[in-house]
């Protein structure tokens, strides 16, 4: 019988195919997937405040609407401290029941129960001890490791959509467009960065658009010199030139054309300003010029430590949530990177 000739694969299949055969960049993917669901659940999964409640034969949704301690029982029409034994002792009565999330913690409860004083150290009632003002640990990593993640994706996307812009106009176009621009980062990328977002935190209240504001003005230029370098090799191809000989718009061809084909430093480049993103906020955080105060940041945890440092726990855990979250981006990006490099041959 004749063989069937073998379906020819995209590049893209591909290259996923080429990134799933590496073992160690693909589950650093799916650990890293999984911890970032984990933490935009945080509130499944460390809360002060039960998932549901049943009192005297009514439900209760603590987590979506406030209810004053005389509705269990208590005396004051105060926000209701789940925490509180007496209210877990009316919570506990016969035919009364709470589901709390594993962790009992948010991210800005105080444990006004600790057996020892803050910083207390891990025990069965805050699993990784707590820091100075006697907040969770585990809580406060869990959600500054969502606002660390959440900011680098923001900062990425603002990135990658700026340098994409400016190093397409500069490659597609050159000429005196290109030397245009070229003076332009030039001048901007010698701004002092850090002594700006001083100036600025000094005017202005701290707040995560501000920062994201301020680095995104300067971190789009590293990725803009890539794509600028790909599109002024692909524009001199036969297919962008055919394209231009049949009329086609300088706009489709390189959205349609010359784009598709100049995003693998694009890519490539994507896990790498991720990490330098939960970096450069973690930094800030620790010099105190990031996020407001009260938000879980895992550079404040890191300045906790060095004030602390016989709390061994502060510091080794948010250490460790960084170096980890760190290792899986860079595993990543070395996997992307030899995925989509054209010179590897399927085996």
């Amino acid at each position: 019988m004749p063989t069937r000739p073998a379906h020819s694969q995209s590049p893209s299949r591909r290259a996923w195919q080429r990134f799933r055969r590496n073992r160690l960049g693909f589950a650093s993917l799916l650990i890293f997937c999984a911890l970032v669901l984990i933490s935009l659940a945080a509130e499944l999964v460390s809360n002060d405040r039960p998932l549901v409640v049943v009192y005297q034969g009514q439900i209760y949704w603590p987590m979506v609407r406030d209810y004053p301690e005389t509705t269990f029982g208590g005396d004051f029409a105060t926000p209701t401290d789940y925490l509180d034994p007496f209210i877990q002792q009316r919570l506990a009565e016969p035919g009364n029941w709470a589901l709390f999330a594993p962790n009992t913690y948010g991210p800005k409860t105080l444990n006004y129960f600790a057996p020892a004083p803050n910083p207390a150290p891990p025990s069965r009632a805050n699993w990784f001890g707590t820091d100075d003002r006697g907040r969770d640990l585990l809580a406060q990593l869990i959600y500054g490791f969502r606002v660390s993640v959440l900011f680098a994706l923001a900062l990425t996307f603002t990135g990658v959509v700026l340098g994409v812009v400016t190093g397409a106009i500069q490659g597609f176009f050159g000429g005196k467009t290109d030397l245009a621009f070229q003076r332009f980062i030039e001048v901007w990328g010698a701004m002092p960065e850090l002594y700006l977002l001083i100036i600025f935190s000094a005017v202005f209240a701290p707040s995560i658009a501000l920062l994201l504001v301020l680095l995104s003005l300067f971190g789009w230029m590293g990725l803009s010199d890539y794509v600028r370098a790909e599109f002024l090799r692909n524009r001199q191809l036969d297919y962008v030139r055919a394209a231009r000989a049949l009329g086609v718009s300088n706009w489709k061809i390189i959205t349609r054309h010359v784009l598709p084909n100049s995003l693998t430093p694009v890519v490539t480049f994507l896990p790498f300003r991720m990490s330098g993103a939960i970096l450069a906020l973690t930094s800030l955080d620790f010099l105190g010029l990031g996020v407001p105060p009260g938000t879980p940041s895992l550079g404040e945890l890191l300045s906790q430590g060095k004030n602390n440092i016989d709390a061994w726990w502060i510091s080794l855990s948010t250490f460790g949530v960084l170096v980890v979250t760190l290792l899986l981006l860079t595993l990543m990006g070395d996997a992307l990177r030899d995925a989509l490099d054209p010179r590897k041959q399927d085996t």
